[in-house]
């Protein structure tokens, strides 16, 4: 038998007993094409650290929310699973969320959500001759299996915890490159040489959610930084 006709076997029977879900957050930046810097910033200028633009509204502090709105809307039009958007901690920053998806499905409309954004972006240089570019900044992945989903499913959440604890050093290297210049430890990020888990705790490497730990379950998944 093919390895490739084994590993398919393999898949399907962990999705079978485990019923794993998966989300995908992708965040991006909107960047001005004649001086390449983040749209709604000083030119060659920096803004305040933690500004008032997380989930922000207002003019002056929410920057091409049209995009992001008419990336939602074609994403829904398309059949991609997505379930919600919000503006970042940065101006031009936006992040929109994937999923929850059965298995590997979350990548299939993850790329596709991808292909539409950038498609977007294009289309505004053509109407208004103002490129939105578009440069994909990172991702994070909330995940769960059926027994996390299940009453006590809090418990086995903490046994998984616990294994990813052990070995987060060979973990966290496969994980993609250039993720030290990011899991810095600041700006609410975890330290990249530090394995942290919380509730509620957006400092942490894995956050659990508040409502998984009143309910002794998981509802939605688990979110990995």
């Amino acid at each position: 038998m093919h390895g490739e006709n084994v590993h398919e076997m393999e898949y399907d029977i962990c999705m079978q007993r485990h019923s794993a879900l998966y989300g995908i957050e992708q965040e991006y930046t909107l960047l001005q094409t004649n001086v390449k810097w983040p749209l709604g910033w000083p030119t060659g200028g920096y803004i305040g650290p933690q500004s008032p633009y997380y989930c922000g509204a207002g003019a002056d502090k929410s920057f091409e929310r049209d995009i992001s709105d008419a990336h939602y809307k074609a994403c829904l039009y398309a059949g991609i699973n997505i379930s919600g958007t919000n503006g970042k901690v940065m101006p031009g920053q936006w992040e929109y969320q994937v999923g929850p998806s059965v298995g590997i499905e979350a990548g299939d409309h993850i790329w596709c959500s991808r292909g539409l954004l950038n498609k977007l972006a294009l289309l505004s240089l053509l109407i208004q001759n103002q490129l939105r570019v578009t440069r994909m900044v990172l991702v994070a992945t909330p995940n769960s299996t059926k027994r996390m989903r299940e009453d006590g499913g809090f418990e086995m959440i903490k046994k998984v915890i616990l294994n990813l604890s052990l070995r987060h050093v060979d973990y966290i290297s496969a994980y993609g490159e250039g993720n030290e210049r990011r899991l810095t430890g600041k700006h609410e990020t975890a330290s990249i040489d530090t394995f942290s888990w919380g509730v509620a705790n957006r400092g942490c490497l894995i956050r659990v959610g508040r409502d998984t730990e009143k309910n002794g379950k998981d509802k939605f998944p688990v979110k990995l930084q």
